[in-house]
């Protein structure tokens, strides 16, 4: 790997986990996290930092001060955009609920203050949801959408397929997508013979800079046009992702040690 190379972090779906986000943020800043995959010049947060967790003031503090480190980019997720527009959605308990409510008037929302549906840099598109421009009914909103194996408005969110993503990125002259929103990753790849799903093959690596002592990685190159979609960076196995010039590269970090395994010193 070329020392002199930089590269970049992508983070999604943290939605309030203080802990994982916390966790994930001591990781990147490691000695270690560079020697494995490299310097680290730019972080993108893909949305939904908000709503579920029970911990939004924190997770939102840890992010911010990544900005102080890192150059941060930030686009909206669905659920940030529907509590600073008072959307009702799910998937968040009475604990949650009430601990959201507490940061109506906080200072740590300017962090949202202009922040944009999408972010396009070297040909790469950075989107919560889609890349479909629908107009401006909620969930037709590039931080709704959907990848999905149909097509349509839902209720959740409107559905695009592979093929309608790679059309729009291929309209605008970009090669690739990164997306969040879904909580589960998935790779498609565009090749001579059509459109293909690419088995991510997750490999097991001792790591001392991870809290647990280990990571799993999923490396795919940059040589044809593809669609990441990332997991959440929350939860039991946050998820993120290192973009260099060749390739991206998924990383899973538990967030606990195995029983009988002791975690990093």
């Amino acid at each position: 790997m070329n020392p002199l190379a930089m590269g970049t972090v992508i983070f999604s779906d943290v939605h309030a986990d203080a802990d994982a986000v916390g966790m994930f943020s001591a990781y990147i800043r490691a000695p270690a996290f560079a020697g494995r995959f490299g310097p680290v010049d730019t972080l993108v947060n893909l949305g939904d930092i908000l709503h579920r967790g029970n911990n939004p003031g924190r997770a939102l503090e840890i992010i911010r001060d990544l900005g102080k480190d890192f150059t941060l980019v930030s686009v909206l997720g669905n659920h940030d955009h529907a509590f600073l527009n008072d959307i009702p959605v799910s998937g968040s308990d009475e604990q949650s609920t009430r601990r959201h409510l507490d940061l109506h008037g906080s200072p740590l929302l300017s962090i949202f203050s202009g922040m944009p549906m999408e972010w396009v840099d070297k040909k790469i598109l950075y989107v919560h949801g889609g890349p479909l421009d629908l107009g401006s009914q909620t969930l037709r909103l590039k931080c709704w959408q959907r990848l999905s194996h149909t097509s349509g408005d839902s209720f959740t969110g409107y559905h695009y397929t592979a093929q309608m993503a790679f059309e729009a990125l291929e309209n605008r002259g970009l090669s690739h997508m990164i997306c969040g929103h879904q909580h589960t990753h998935v790779c498609c790849r565009k090749t001579a013979s059509g459109i293909r799903e690419h088995v991510l093959r997750f490999v097991r690596e001792d790591d001392t800079g991870s809290p647990t002592g280990w990571i799993e990685t999923a490396e795919v190159p940059l040589d044809i046009p593809t669609l990441f979609r990332l997991g959440g960076c929350h939860g039991d196995l946050p998820e993120f992702a290192y973009l260099s010039d060749t390739a991206f590269t998924y990383i899973r970090m538990p967030a606990a040690p195995e029983p009988g395994r002791d975690p990093a010193p």
